[in-house]
């Protein structure tokens, strides 16, 4: 339904698409598995965790075992916000030809894009916590040379996708 807020944009009530169901359980079931993982080997942990990890994906500093919480609890923060931002898509920026026509697509779009994001992210910070762990535990010594071009992709690509088609709507 169709109300202004402030004489500004309409507030739609638009209904979640399957794909953002299944992103969310993806997203949300990796991470269930991830703090898992994390809780169990807890205890397990060495006193001394990654506390950094550069751009090749090699750990340059190190720091105490309480630094392993730091991922979690960002991640958790990224994850709540975007998810109260998903639900109000009228505050979203868009191009001035948003109207009262086309207004739903725009919303759905942008909606979807934040969905899709928020996910990856949480998704990449359950790849992080899981790889600190292997780490500091001596499994492995880095993330990999290939974590920032995959990051960069999976993250550039709905937002090209997005783009494209924020383009298309008229």
């Amino acid at each position: 339904m169709w109300r202004l807020r402030n004489n500004s944009r309409p507030v739609l009530t638009i209904p979640r698409t399957k794909t953002e169901w299944l992103w969310d359980i993806i997203g949300g079931g990796l991470f269930l598995a991830t703090l898992v993982f994390f809780c169990t080997l807890l205890g397990d942990l060495p006193e001394r965790v990654p506390g950094h990890i550069n751009a090749a994906g090699e750990v340059d500093r190190w720091g105490g075992k309480g630094e392993i919480f730091i991922l979690p609890i960002v991640s958790v923060c990224i994850w709540v916000s975007m998810t109260i931002l998903e639900r109000f898509p009228h505050v979203h920026n868009y191009p001035q030809r948003l109207n009262e026509t086309n207004a739903k697509a725009f919303y759905l779009n942008s909606r979807k894009l934040l969905n899709t994001l928020k996910n990856i992210t949480t998704i990449i910070f359950s790849f992080f916590i899981f790889q600190d762990i292997r780490i500091a535990m001596g499994n492995a010594d880095s993330l990999g040379h290939w974590f920032l071009p995959a990051l960069i992709i999976a993250t550039g690509i709905p937002i090209i996708r997005a783009l494209v088609k924020s383009s298309r709507i008229s």
